[in-house]
C-alpha cells in the first residue's frame, strides 16, 4: 500500500495531509476542566439509585441535568434545581420505545439548547436464576436484552447523530463487571451477556463516532441499590467475600468516573471502560 493509498480506519474519506487531526485547545486549571458549569447531561434510569446518584454529582458540578426514565418523579428536579442552582428536568421516556427516544430528546434540545453528555444508563436485572428455571423465559430474557442493549442502541443512535450534526459530545454507557466476568454465586447469563454487548457496544462506537464525539463505559461491581434488594443477606455476604474490598459499592462512589469520563479532562479518552468494582475482577 502506498502513502497515495491509505485511507484511515475511522474516517475513510479524509485527507492523508490533514493527519493527524487537530487536538483541543485546554484551558484553565485541571479543576477549571473538570466542572461542568453550563454544559447540559442527559441522563436515562436517573430515578433509580445510580442514575439519582449521577443526576445530584452533574448538578453539583454545575452542569443542568435532562432526566429520561420511564417514572416520573417531579420531586427530583425540584429538590436538585433548588439545592445546586441549575436546570432540572424530567421525561418520562420508555428507552425501548426508538420512535419516543428520538421525540424525547428533540423536547429536551428544544427546552435546554444543546447536549453535552448522554448517560445511557437505565438497565434491569435478571432475577431468576439458571436459563434452565421455569421462570426464566424467552419473554424475561428478550426483556432484559430490550432494555440493556437496544434500549441503549436506540439511545446512542439518536444522541450520535445529534452529536455528529453539532460536531462534538460525550456519550457514556452503563455497562458491568458482568459484562467482563462470570460473576458468583448468582446465575445471571442474561444479564452477563447483555453487559458484554454494552462494553464492545462502547468500544465500537467509539470507532464510529471518533471524528466527532467520545464514547466510553462504565462497568460498576456490586452496587448497594434496591436491583439487589432481592438478594439474601447471606448471598450478599458471599458477594463482599469475594470483593477485595469487603464491601458493595455506594451508587455515589461511581460519580467520579462518570464526570472524568465527561468533562474536558478526558478529551483523549475514548473506548475506554471504567470499572468501580471494588477490585472484583482483579482477583
Amino acid at each position: 500500500m502506498t502513502l497515495t493509498d491509505y485511507k484511515t480506519i475511522i474516517k475513510p474519506d479524509q485527507d492523508t495531509q490533514s493527519v493527524p487531526m487537530t487536538a483541543p485547545q485546554l484551558e484553565g486549571t485541571v479543576m477549571d476542566r473538570f466542572q461542568m458549569h453550563g454544559k447540559v447531561t442527559v441522563i436515562t434510569g436517573a430515578a433509580g439509585a445510580i442514575g439519582g446518584a449521577l443526576a445530584e454529582g452533574f448538578a453539583q458540578a454545575g452542569s443542568h441535568v435532562a432526566i429520561m426514565d420511564y417514572k416520573y418523579d417531579p420531586e427530583i428536579d425540584e429538590r436538585l434545581s433548588l439545592t445546586y442552582g441549575v436546570k432540572v428536568q424530567s421525561y418520562r421516556a420508555d428507552i425501548t420505545n426508538y420512535e419516543m427516544v428520538q421525540d424525547v430528546i428533540q423536547l429536551i434540545l428544544s427546552e435546554f439548547g444543546q447536549i453535552d453528555t448522554f448517560i445511557a444508563n437505565a438497565g434491569v436485572v435478571w432475577t431468576t436464576g439458571s436459563i434452565l428455571n421455569e421462570d426464566s423465559t424467552v419473554d424475561n430474557w428478550k426483556r432484559v436484552f430490550d432494555v440493556n442493549v437496544h434500549g441503549t442502541f436506540n439511545c446512542a443512535k439518536v444522541v450520535g447523530n445529534y452529536f455528529k450534526q453539532r460536531g462534538s459530545g460525550s456519550l457514556i454507557m452503563t455497562a458491568s463487571m458482568s459484562g467482563h466476568i462470570v460473576n458468583v454465586p448468582n446465575y445471571q447469563t442474561c444479564y452477563n451477556a447483555s453487559k458484554a454487548a454494552v462494553v464492545h457496544m462502547g468500544k465500537s462506537l467509539a470507532v464510529e463516532f471518533a471524528g466527532f464525539a467520545r464514547v466510553n463505559t462504565v462497568s460498576p461491581g456490586y452496587t448497594d441499590t434496591p436491583l439487589s434488594s432481592f438478594v439474601p443477606t447471606e448471598q450478599r455476604a458471599k458477594w463482599w467475600g469475594l470483593t477485595p474490598m469487603g464491601r458493595e459499592g455506594l451508587p455515589q462512589e461511581l460519580v467520579g468516573a462518570y464526570l472524568y469520563l465527561a468533562s474536558d479532562l478526558a478529551t483523549f479518552t475514548t473506548g475506554t471502560d471504567i470499572r468501580v468494582d471494588g477490585g472484583y475482577t482483579s482477583v
